[in-house]
């Protein structure tokens, strides 16, 4: 593996000179945060060495580099789901090329189904912590010490002094910003009732397909991590209605732009 992150993040690099400061997954929906953007370089997915290429839609599949409030940003416009059939090293491969490239915080949006009855569709919701509900971990196999120790420590998997600026940032705007922990399903399946029950009863307030691999493979590599989840549909008792992909990305759009601001102010902040 070490050999491939070498060999991606020596053609990005031949293709520009720029180094960046923090890596965003921009999730379902949430592609056009790179309007907020200086846009210095892209790259497509299908053009990168080793790279996976996203097949859901809402998801364009390329990295933008550029600058975000002063600070050098690459994006990855798109992300990858185990449920593609990709394996949880390639899922993740990504956020190892965005460390070699310099990062040194990654910040992850998603949308999520609602399972905490205080949450509402359209609701903005921090993570302050996850639980692994796939089953398997992207760092099962032998372990690669130039990228991280054997049991890496998971007590903050999220920042605690971002959260708190997100906070700040979100009363300061008007924004009512919830926080709490999200649950990392395998899908491409929307939940059944007993199964989002079942979600909540291990402690969770949302669920999703992502975000918990590539953090756990950020914080094994010592990266910062905050992550931002946008509720779009609700998986509560007496809530729950058919919901297809289209009106998630949907929900997603329309919440776009209280998600765009928080992070414009939380990376102006740091």
């Amino acid at each position: 593996m070490l050999e491939k992150i070498r060999e991606t993040v020596d053609f990005i690099q031949s293709k520009f000179d720029f180094k960046p400061e923090v890596g965003i997954i921009l999730g379902t929906g949430l592609g056009g945060l790179t309007k907020e953007m200086t846009v210095e370089h892209e790259i497509e997915y299908k053009d990168i060495p080793n790279f996976p290429i996203s097949t859901v839609e809402g998801h364009r599949g390329a990295l933008i580099f550029g600058s975000f409030n002063g600070k050098k940003i690459v994006a990855m416009q798109g992300r990858f789901h185990y449920y593609e059939g990709y394996t949880m090293q390639q899922v993740t491969f990504p956020v190892r090329v965005l460390k070699f490239l310099g990062i040194n915080l990654l910040i992850v949006s998603n949308a999520s189904g609602g399972i905490n009855p205080d949450f509402n569709v359209g609701d903005i919701m921090v993570l302050s912590d996850h639980i692994n509900l796939f089953g398997t971990n992207p760092l099962i196999g032998p372990n690669i010490k130039e990228l991280g120790p054997r049991f890496p420590d998971m007590s903050q998997p999220y920042d605690k002094k971002l959260i708190r600026k997100a906070f700040q940032i979100a009363h300061e705007a008007n924004i009512d910003l919830k926080k709490g922990v999200y649950a990392g399903v395998t899908g491409p399946t929307f939940e059944t009732p007993a199964e989002y029950m079942y979600i909540r009863n291990t402690g969770a307030d949302a669920v999703g397909m992502s975000t918990v691999p590539e953090v756990i493979v950020a914080r094994h590599m010592g990266l910062t991590c905050f992550a931002i989840s946008i509720i779009t549909d609700s998986g509560v008792p007496g809530e729950i209605v058919e919901v297809t992909h289209e009106e998630v990305q949907e929900v997603a759009a329309k919440a776009e732009p209280k998600m765009a601001l928080i992070i414009k102010e939380l990376l102006k902040s740091i």
